[in-house]
Parts: structure tokens; C-alpha cells; sequence
């Protein structure tokens, strides 16, 4: 039986992203040994390629690593929207930087978004590219001021924009704030364009290949070189961290000024006549809203329930929730594809782009995109292609990873740090759930293993899988997600599937596995 034929009260048994199981991608071997290039891009989603592609354009001879499967991260499990409108931002922009530093963020988003377009129309892709209004609404009272004073912010930016009373969906708004001509699309199709104009330049991809560490160069006397956890290496003059989360920190401490958090998707058949843009609450629980094309036919595509990653209820519980918001808005009957994704925020809430500390310029970083990558990832490109160039911009000053603003990084970052102390005590201190005798067929839970706490899934053959629960990247223990049959690091979001293997760092080494025939307790 197929993925769709074995639901769970209406959802798939497994999670799938309709962006990857809809596209073939092609494969590229892993790097074996030592190469020789000028720039080399750590990470294979829209940034890495993106980058890859406009430097390589300007006839630098540039190689992309992934650790797994070009495109197996963020960039296939995003919700593709292509906008300049990142939910409640710029008047929180205005208040704390300035309006120069708002306009500036606003149109380098919108130069990205042009250039995505553009791309689109040069080449004739067929990607699904539509363009749609985009639009926040309030669902609760307290907070039409709060779209009132963003578009407030939008006049004083010049970003076409208007309030409305109501939306055209079935969903209760006080009040509803319009971006004009902004666009979704199938975000794979269009990458995978950008990796063939890549390849035809030169550009070299590497798969299967998990950079660990950068030997710099008042290390090698010469150039950065970059280490893999399968011991080969490659250098170049530059080195650009695409990888969602740094996979190089120096001293720019990334853990600690980064926060995780999931979301989950879902896609369905239901009422779409109405949907004649993409919508955001902006309210709690949040919902994100907009159409695909799924074999030709319009489909929803339901997003939200965001929390911290390892943190909160049962994670099947948030597809739940999704479902029962689209039967009672969209009277959805059919859920072929269920799937989440991971995105990363700053102190400030602005991408992390450039020099990865002071004192290592030729290492540099594209992070923290909360949930607007299509955008985010486009200016990166445009950044760090620039940054390798000589080129200043400025776009360079306020997305460097070097600001800190005191108000509200301080108080965000203590928050942070704080949550993440909390964490790291209660996994060590929390009793574990079961014997191992008693995991059932497709249950993850706690277990004892000679005396120390360790993790156990048994899967649908019977089979127990058993791993040591604490987080290869700084000694938190890692929580079962029942919604992805995961284990989730609360701390700092690693991510490891049930037999350990990493999906998502910062870890960058697999769980310490356990033989199940071993005497357990």
C-alpha cells in the first residue's frame, strides 16, 4: 500500500513534501578526495545554488557540498512564497533601525523577487509562477492596531499596499493589510533551472559530503580548506555557509543567537474559488494559506502551528489542527501530502548575511530567514556573491552578522539562552516512559539502557531501534517527534532520524546507536 492509502485520520501514515516527490533530481557523487576550486559554498538548497549560480556567471570556478541530497532541506519543505511582505516587520524595522534601514530590507526583497521572476520569464519555466496579492489578516481584536500601524510603515516606505475590512475567505478578520503583485511558485522546478545554468558554467556539485570544519588560512599559510566528516577536503580563497544553520561558527557563536522552530504543511482538496491570494494570520495558533497545483488541479496548501523545535505537545497533534482548520474554512476531503519545516530566527528577526565574525572575512554566512527563504536566500546570493567581488552595498550593513542592536537583541538573546538552560536540565532530570518491552508498532519513547536514558522506536516489522538520547552538538537530550518519527534537539534544533542519523544541525555526527540485544533495562 501506497503513503496515501495508509492514513491516520485522514493524513498520510508518512510525512512527504509534494515540492520533492513531484520533480526528478539529478545525483552527483560525493567528494572523495582533495580538490582545487576558487569559491566553495557549503549547502545545496536556493542559497548555495543561487550563489553558486551568480558567481559562477562572473567565471569563478565555484563547488557546492551538501551532506545529503541537493535540495533535501528547508528548500524542499518550504511554503514557496515568493514576497517582500515577512508578516508584521516594518514598522518594528522603523522603531528599532530607522527608516533607511527599512527601505533598504524591503527593496532588496523586492529585487530578489524580481530576480526570480525575471529568471523565470528569460528561461520560459514552467514552474507554477503566479503572481498574487499578498495578505496578513487579524483574527483578534488587539491586533488591528497593529496592522494599522503597518501599513502606516508601508506609507512611509512607499510599499504598495491597503487596509480592507474583511478577506474573501472563510476565516473571521477584523481587519486585513495587502502587499500588491507579489507571487508563488514551485520552488524545486525553478531551482533545478539555476542548478543546470550552474553546471553549465563550470560549477561543480557534491553530494553526500558533510562539511565539518574550515582549516583557515593562518592555519594552511595559503587558502581555506574544508574539511568533510568522510576526511576529504577541498580549498578555495572564500568559504560561503549556506547551510541553514552555520556549519562553521568561529566566533560568531550561531547557537546561541539563533532559534529554531518548526511548522507543518499540509496539502488538500477542498474549496479554492475564493482564494485569490496568499494569506497570513497574524494571530496565534497562525495559519498560512495559498493554492498548488497538483496534477493539473488546484489544491490548498495549509500552513502553521509553529512552535520551538523539540519543544510543546505531541507533533502529530499540529497536522491534526491543520486539518480541522481546513474542513471548517475549506471543507477539505482529501490530504495527499503532509509535510514541516524547520526555519531559523535571529536575535532581530533580519537574515545573518556576510563575514562570519571579524576576523574571518573570507568565511562567510547566510542564515536565519524565519520563514521567508525564497526572498532571504535570493539576497544572500546577491550579497555574498558581491562580498567575493569587492563590491560594497547597502544591503552589506544591515544584514551583517556582526550588528548588535540592544534593543531587542539583548532581551531576545537572554530569553533565548535562558529557554535553552531550562531545556538542557529538564531532559537530563525527566524520568524515562516505558520498558522496552512494552514500545509498540510505531512508537518512540524514552527507555532505560543501564541505568542512562536512551531513545527506542519499534517500526512496523517489529523492530527495535535504540539510540543514546543526548544531542551530539552540545549535550541536550533529544525529545521524540511522533508527527516525523524524529528525534528533535529542544536546545538548538539538531534533528536525527529514529536509528540517529543526522537530518538537520548543528549536529554534525549521528546519535551513539545501542544494540537492542543488548540487556536492557
Amino acid at each position: 500500500m501506497t503513503n496515501k492509502e495508509n492514513n491516520y485520520e485522514g493524513l498520510p501514515r508518512y510525512p512527504e513534501s509534494y515540492w520533492l516527490d513531484s520533480v526528478e533530481r539529478p545525483e552527483f557523487p560525493p567528494l572523495t578526495d582533495h580538490k582545487e576550486t576558487d569559491v566553495v559554498i557549503v549547502g545545496g538548497g536556493i542559497t548555495g545554488i543561487t550563489t553558486g549560480y551568480l558567481l559562477s556567471k562572473e567565471g569563478y570556478k565555484v563547488s557546492i557540498l551538501d551532506g545529503d541530497r541537493i535540495f533535501n532541506g528547508t528548500t524542499g519543505h518550504t511554503t514557496a512564497k515568493v514576497t517582500a511582505q515577512h508578516n508584521l516587520i516594518y514598522d518594528e524595522l522603523i522603531e528599532h533601525f530607522g527608516v533607511d534601514f527599512a527601505r533598504t530590507y524591503y527593496e532588496a526583497n523586492m529585487h530578489a523577487c524580481g530576480f526570480i521572476r525575471d529568471f523565470i520569464e528569460e528561461h520560459g519555466l514552467d514552474c507554477d509562477y503566479e503572481e498574487k496579492d499578498a495578505i496578513l489578516y487579524a483574527t483578534k481584536e488587539k491586533s488591528v492596531s497593529k496592522l494599522e500601524k503597518e501599513f502606516k510603515a508601508y506609507e512611509k516606505l512607499g510599499i504598495p499596499g491597503e487596509l480592507a475590512d474583511s478577506i474573501s475567505i472563510n476565516v473571521k478578520a477584523k481587519k486585513a493589510l495587502i502587499m500588491k503583485k507579489q507571487a508563488q511558485f514551485h520552488p524545486l522546478k525553478y531551482v533545478l533551472k539555476l542548478v543546470d545554468e550552474f553546471i553549465a558554467n563550470g560549477g561543480v556539485i557534491y553530494e553526500n559530503s558533510t562539511a565539518v570544519d574550515i582549516m583557515t588560512k593562518s592555519e594552511t599559510g595559503q587558502r581555506l580548506t574544508v574539511e568533510t566528516a568522510e576526511g576529504a577536503t577541498i580549498t578555495g580563497n572564500y568559504v560561503l555557509s549556506c547551510s541553514h544553520f552555520p556549519f562553521y561558527e568561529s566566533e560568531g557563536y550561531y547557537f546561541s543567537r539563533l532559534s529554531p522552530e518548526r511548522s507543518y504543511i499540509i496539502a488538500a482538496k477542498g474549496n479554492t474559488e475564493e482564494l485569490d491570494a496568499m494569506y497570513l494570520s497574524v494571530d496565534q495558533p497562525d495559519r498560512s494559506i495559498r493554492t498548488v497545483k497538483i496534477n493539473g488541479e488546484n489544491y490548498l496548501l495549509i500552513i502553521g502551528d509553529s512552535h520551538k523545535t523539540g519543544q510543546g505537545e505531541p507533533m502529530m497533534k499540529h497536522y491534526e489542527n491543520l486539518k480541522t482548520f481546513g474542513e471548517e474554512a475549506f471543507q477539505i476531503t482529501d490530504i495527499p501530502y503532509r509535510w514541516s519545516a524547520q526555519d531559523l530566527y535571529t536575535l532581530d528577526k533580519v537574515p545573518y548575511i556576510g563575514p562570519i565574525s571579524t576576523n574571518h572575512t573570507d568565511i562567510l554566512v547566510a542564515t536565519g530567514f524565519r520563514k521567508w527563504g525564497m526572498s532571504s536566500s535570493t539576497v544572500s546570493a546577491f550579497i555574498l556573491r558581491d562580498y567575493v567581488l569587492g563590491v560594497d552595498s547597502p544591503e552589506m550593513e544591515i544584514f551583517s552578522p556582526d550588528r548588535f542592536d540592544m534593543d531587542p537583541s539583548l532581551k531576545k538573546f537572554l530569553k533565548e539562552n535562558i529557554n535553552v538552560a531550562k531545556y538542557m536540565i529538564k531532559g537530563k532530570l525527566e524520568p524515562t516512559d516505558k520498558r522496552p518491552e512494552e514500545v509498540e508498532i510505531d512508537e518512540g519513547c524514552t527507555i532505560t539502557v543501564n541505568g542512562s536514558r536512551a531513545g527506542a522506536y519499534r517500526d512496523f516489522e517489529g523492530k527495535l531501534h535504540v539510540v543514546d538520547t543526548t544531542c551530539k552538538h552540545m549535550g541536550c537530550e533529544v525529545e521524540w517527534n511522533n508527527g516525523e518519527r524524529t528525534w528533535d534537539c529542544p536546545c538548538h534544533g539538531s534533528r536525527y532520524t529514529y536509528d540517529g542519523e543526522v537530518i538537520e544541525g548543528p549536529a554534525e555526527y549521528p546519535l551513539d546507536r545501542i544494540d537492542p540485544e543488548e540487556k536492557l533495562s
